[in-house]
């Protein structure tokens, strides 16, 4: 008889090998082998550990053409990333699709992550919050991605590699304004971890000669600014001078976004008119 398909996703440490938690410990100890991204990286960690289990490569590459095999060999699976909680950003998500499709269990342990402790280290507001994994890297959708975000009223992450940082915080200065505040956080509870936290226009001085690290990257709220009176004054006083009336220097100054109370007053002021005409 088949043994029924159980796939525990188990988080593993982002930097310091002293945040696993002893449920993860024991999981791995009783599968009947793990399952990871990188053999190198996780052989490693588990040597770390004393754990000795047969290690089974499934990755982005390798996942759809030994999954079911893997599973119907080691029913009872660990599967592990380089770093992290499984499902983000790897090749966890689509693992646990299949394990569901075939009528399997899977469950999460809960554990390190970069996201959350980035997303707190921020100082942006955390609910709610959008979380974008790695941005597309060029053409349409990428653009796309960027301009959602930077209108969106609510804090946005994302991964960014080392050797692109630099590039997205010009593509982001651009479309969001040079003062647009950023969070960029890396190497979490690694020797070097560093939280910057600063406009668009000063992180790209502060990382002008590079970076180094896993690197998550936080975007502030987006914050609709209703326009003032100050703000339409140059238009009223440029259409009194062209001999308009009150009433359409109003309505023009209402079209414009301001408001019907604030825009009858601001016509009155440059007509010096006492509302008639």
């Amino acid at each position: 008889m088949t043994s029924p398909i159980h796939v525990t996703l188990v988080p593993t440490p982002v930097g310091n090998l002293g945040d696993i938690t002893l449920r993860a410990l024991e999981v791995l100890k009783n599968a009947d082998a793990v399952a990871c991204e990188d053999t190198r990286v996780s052989a490693f960690l588990l040597k770390h550990y004393g754990i000795d289990k047969p290690l089974v490569r499934l990755d982005q590459h390798t996942l759809k053409e030994r999954a079911a095999g893997v599973l119907e060999r080691y029913p009872r699976l660990a599967f592990i990333t380089d770093a992290g909680t499984p499902g983000i950003q790897d090749p966890g998500e689509e693992l646990v699709r299949m394990v569901l499709e075939r009528g399997g269990k899977v469950e999460v342990l809960p554990g390190p992550t970069a996201l959350i402790p980035a997303l707190v280290l921020s100082g942006f507001p955390t609910q709610p919050f959008c979380f974008e994994g790695f941005l597309p890297r060029d053409g349409r959708a990428r653009k796309e991605r960027l301009e959602e975000m930077i209108h969106r009223p609510m804090t946005s992450l994302f991964y960014e590699s080392p050797h692109r940082l630099l590039d997205t915080l010009e593509e982001l200065s651009k479309l969001a304004g040079p003062q647009r505040r950023v969070s960029i956080t890396r190497e979490l509870s690694k020797k070097f971890e560093e939280t910057y936290r600063g406009s668009l226009e000063a992180a790209l001085l502060h990382f002008k000669d590079g970076i180094k690290g896993e690197i998550v990257v936080a975007l502030e709220p987006f914050v609709k600014v209703e326009p003032g009176v100050n703000d339409f004054r140059s238009l009223a006083q440029e259409m009194a001078l062209e001999g308009q009336g009150t009433r359409s220097i109003r309505d023009e100054l209402m079209a414009a976004g301001l408001r019907k109370n604030d825009a009858y007053m601001l016509a009155l002021e440059v007509t010096g008119s006492s509302g008639k005409g």
